[in-house]
């Protein structure tokens, strides 16, 4: 971590400003597994509040959040927690995903993050937000930089003055290959601008 600080201080201006404001950035971290890519398909697109809500009522439910529980619930039983049609299609795809074995979560931590992408974008629901967010909170992969993250793409508009993706996809060309710690100090600028915590 302080290698990466280090390196992006030393190399941008604006890290070395946001640092000196700061200090060092909250890296999150959450488990491995099943229960965790639940969450993050239940947090697209929604607060993290209101995700957190919905798991909780999955749980009490269903008694335990497992790939095998979750594809033997009904559509009505998961609407009753707050879940849409659509997200619970998407967790029945993971949960089937798992339980035929065409993936398998133990084994990602040993592989490339770009293995780990193609494997995990072939199912329903997952995307690259979702993929990025676990490569980095979950695999502690450190070059990750998520690009379809709208509180990072506001925060780059507000620093850099970068108006699309391209351009922001190239400047993040200079913080390699420390992407990820760089989207920590944008997102604790964001918050911090915001007078929010960072919930993970």
């Amino acid at each position: 971590m302080q290698e990466a600080i280090a390196f992006l201080v030393e190399r941008d201006t604006v890290f070395k400003a946001l640092h000196a404001q700061y200090g060092n950035p909250l890296a999150p971290t959450r488990p491995e597994g099943f229960q965790t890519l639940v969450k993050l398909i239940l947090e697209q697109q929604v607060s993290l509040e209101s995700a957190r809500a919905c798991y909780v009522k999955i749980e009490m439910a269903l008694g335990e959040v497992s790939p095998k529980l979750i594809l033997s619930a009904s559509d009505e039983v998961l609407r009753g927690c707050g879940v849409s049609r659509q997200k619970s299609s998407y967790l029945k795809a993971l949960a089937e995903a798992i339980l035929n074995k065409s993936l398998v979560l133990e084994t990602l931590s040993e592989k490339h993050p770009d293995d780990v992408r193609k494997e995990l974008i072939q199912i329903k629901g997952i995307g690259h937000w979702t993929i990025d967010v676990y490569l980095m909170f979950c695999l502690q992969s450190p070059d990750i930089f998520p690009i379809g993250d709208i509180a990072l793409v506001n925060t780059l508009k507000e620093l850099y003055g970068c108006n699309d993706k391209a351009e922001m996809l190239s400047l993040a060309e200079n913080w390699k290959p420390y992407r990820s710690m760089a989207t920590y100090f944008f997102w604790h600028h964001y918050l911090q601008v915001r007078k929010r915590k960072f919930i993970y």
